[in-house]
């Protein structure tokens, strides 16, 4: 790959500051239905990953580790 130019760069930047992908959870996005369910986790848990993902803007991976967080702290 060839380095860029100064001008290439600011276009670049540019065209990436404007047009910032938007991550979701419904197969679009970040990680699909199928891909969570390649973890080897139920449909009931997928549903709630893909559910909460939805609504609360953050990826499955994200959801797991507040989750675990959340039992680590109830646990001490």
């Amino acid at each position: 790959m060839k380095d860029l130019t100064e001008k290439e760069y600011d276009e670049l930047d540019e065209l990436l500051t404007r047009t910032t992908p938007k991550v979701k959870a419904n197969g679009t996005g970040f990680i699909s239905r199928r891909e969570v369910r390649l973890l080897g986790l139920n449909e009931l848990s997928v549903d709630y990953l893909l559910t909460k993902s939805e609504a609360t803007k953050k990826t499955p991976a994200q959801i797991i580790d507040d989750l675990v967080r959340e039992k680590l702290i109830a646990s001490l």
